[in-house]
């Protein structure tokens, strides 16, 4: 078959099938040209892999998708439009009105307003549940209509390291799929889908891309949880009518979950990767190891300092000794605990503010996992519409300042916050 889009061939490889290197087009296409209508008959049909339209696949997507799926060791991946949208379709894609989820408190404001707001306005209920409750309080936390446990592999801003052992436990004797956000761990650092995750997602506009440059999600598939035997998902068992009485798990097998998410759910909402962004992040994954140990090596210096400064309350970071943590890092964590930290100013709120406008080469951003060094004050932005309650819950505090270190000198990083520590709270 002949495709016909509009492609440049610019700077970036990909491994083909033949394994070797090429380079990557970008197809900046909405559509493809086909010359026999039943090839695309079969693609409607969902019986062939070739492209039919840029909001369900594309070839520099897929390019993509292939290598965080090696990344991660799933058998398929879905790129979306943002890490919400892949949050948001990945849960939709087993749960629907009258369904329930359980999650750990400290997941990510964005994350907490999804699940605890707007998913209970479609019928779906939810549990936050402490992720540091015991087995048998997690299970204990379980409904009848419970289809997901859903967690984070590192805690955003909380920094609190996932158990995995415990959580897989659970989500097994449950009978549901343990979903985990790996976006501040990397494929570098934790690897969830052998630890017992069977689902795994990413903002990869963080450090998957690492240059500020591109939105985007993906939710990689692990293909080993049996949707049949587990009698609770009939989105996935029983036939789908839109596509012919077509049985997901019957035609898919292992990868029936993430062929349902792109054949319904990718086709419905549209939330899909732009081509450019695909591209620039595959790019991004290139130097992902390289980044990676960099925002390991100096998110541990900069901790290790700010717990000396006579200036800083408290620093939280899972690479220290002192951390609560720290056992768990040791051990789901061995090549790092990634590149964000938080600590609190002596003087609270106040000073920290003065803190965050005295910085010179550090910026104020809502962002995190640039390779330039970044600081945010979540209480007052990123979880501002959590309550209280909720923020302490999640282990935001009123003083925490999240702190995203880039891949900078770390003694001009230091001497950056030095400086403005001295004149938050001389």
């Amino acid at each position: 078959m002949k495709l016909s889009f509009n492609s440049a061939c610019v700077h970036g490889t990909y491994r083909a099938q033949s394994g070797q290197p090429q380079e990557l087009p970008i197809a900046q296409s909405t559509t493809y040209r086909y010359y026999d209508t039943a090839d695309v008959a079969a693609m409607f049909d969902l019986k062939s892999d070739n492209h039919m339209y840029t909001r369900i696949s594309n070839p520099t997507v897929a390019a993509l998708e292939g290598k965080m799926n090696l990344l991660e060791g799933g058998v398929a991946a879905v790129a979306t439009s943002s890490g919400q949208s892949a949050i948001l379709m990945a849960l939709l894609n087993i749960c629907q009105a009258g369904d329930h989820i359980l999650a750990s408190t400290n997941i990510y404001g964005g994350s907490h307003n999804l699940i605890a707001v707007t998913f209970e306005k479609l019928g779906i209920s939810h549990t936050l549940i402490n992720p540091n409750a015991s087995l048998e309080e997690i299970i204990a936390a379980a409904t009848p209509n419970t289809k997901v446990l859903f967690a984070e592999t590192i805690a955003n801003p909380a920094l609190t390291v996932l158990d995995f052992e415990k959580w897989s436990a659970a989500a097994k004797a449950i009978g549901v799929p343990l979903m985990v956000d790996n976006t501040l761990a990397t494929p570098y650092c934790c690897r969830p889908l052998e630890l017992g995750a069977d689902i795994v997602l990413h903002s990869t506009t963080k450090y998957s891309d690492g240059h500020a440059t591109s939105v985007g999600g993906i939710v990689i598939d692990g293909g080993s949880f049996d949707w049949e035997a587990s009698g609770k998902y009939p989105q996935l068992t029983q036939p789908d009518e839109s596509y012919h009485g077509l049985v997901y798990t019957k035609e898919f097998g292992k990868s029936a979950y993430a062929v349902k998410l792109r054949s319904q759910l990718l086709r419905d909402f549209g939330a899909v990767m732009a081509p450019q962004n695909a591209f620039l992040t595959h790019l991004g994954l290139e130097t992902l190891h390289l980044r990676m140990q960099r925002h390991c090596e100096n998110a541990l210096a900069l901790a290790k300092h700010l717990q000396q400064s006579p200036y800083v309350q408290w620093v939280n970071y899972p690479g220290l000794e002192t951390s609560t943590d720290h056992s768990l890092a040791t051990k789901y964590l061995p090549k790092g605990c990634g590149g964000v930290l938080a600590f609190g100013v002596k003087g609270g709120l106040a000073a920290g503010k003065t803190f965050i406008e005295n910085l010179e080469m550090t910026s104020l951003v809502v962002h995190v996992g640039d390779l330039r060094t970044s600081v945010l004050h979540p209480s007052s932005t990123t979880h501002r519409q959590l309550s209280e309650a909720d923020q302490l819950a999640a282990g935001i505090r009123p003083e925490l300042i999240r702190v995203s270190i880039g891949i900078e000198d770390i003694a001009d990083i230091i001497a950056d916050f030095d400086q403005a520590l001295e004149k938050a709270c001389k």
